[in-house]
């Protein structure tokens, strides 16, 4: 068998867990719950965020907080100081795509 098989948590409650971490990419995938936030930190790559359920909000170094829906991909550059939330009621649900894997850059 060549490819490799992943699996992901299916659910309603918060989660926050690497699925791929392979020194080419890494990839989480969240859950949040309304009021649930992820802590605020910096951007240790280049970000993509595939929003697949509910409405993300995320404040990027002090501008105005954006919200992004499912279907919506968002891009965000290494070293950029994130504020990642959900205030709506729905359940919020999405993965993160880290190209290059943080490994790759040097602190």
């Amino acid at each position: 068998m060549i490819e490799k098989k992943f699996e992901y948590t299916l659910g309603e409650e918060k989660t926050i867990e690497r699925i791929i971490s392979d020194g080419n990419a890494d990839i989480n995938h969240m859950i949040l719950s309304k009021n649930d936030a992820l802590p605020e930190h910096f951007s240790n790559s280049n970000v993509y965020m595939l929003i697949v359920r509910g409405i993300l909000t995320i404040r990027l170094n002090d501008e105005t907080a954006n919200k992004y829906v499912r279907g919506e991909i968002i891009s965000i550059p290494y070293n950029i100081k994130m504020n990642v939330y959900n205030e709506d009621s729905e359940v919020l649900e999405f993965f993160v795509v880290k190209s290059p894997s943080p490994q790759n850059y040097s602190r």
